[in-house]
């Protein structure tokens, strides 16, 4: 998909546009994930240079391990962004985006960690920890 998405959290002080290419999205069903949204990540990720981002001073970072962060809202709490230290993409957590989305799921990954209260029942690829490459 190629053409400019808009997103925010929750509160609005951080807002953000992509003007390319979006991957589809995948559930990342780890316990940061988990831990971090409640129930997992669902997230597409862009090439860095064709987001941007307007920050109303809230956005924060969070070192979750040694190679990513974790990007969210500090005044409303809303998580919006994962990123691997090194990596020229971001991972953009697809609720965040205004609709229409046109953005569509196609697999689960670190299903192999995922909670113990719910099911996957929707038919997709799962992977037990990282997708393929």
């Amino acid at each position: 998909m190629n053409n400019t998405r808009n997103g925010s959290c929750l509160c609005g002080s951080v807002r953000f546009s992509v003007s390319g290419d979006l991957r589809e999205v995948w559930g990342c069903h780890c316990s940061q994930c988990r831990k971090q949204t409640g129930l997992y990540y669902a997230a597409t990720n862009a090439a860095d240079d064709t987001i941007e981002i307007a920050d109303g001073g809230t956005l924060k970072w969070y070192w979750a391990s040694n190679h990513a962060k974790r990007g969210f809202c500090n005044n409303c709490g809303s998580a919006l962004f994962w990123k691997m230290d090194g990596s020229s993409t971001t991972s953009i957590l697809a609720g965040s985006f205004d609709q229409p989305t046109g953005l569509k799921m196609t697999m689960h990954i670190f299903t192999g960690d995922k909670g113990d209260f719910y099911d996957i029942a929707d038919g997709l690829p799962q992977h037990a920890a990282a997708p393929p490459r």
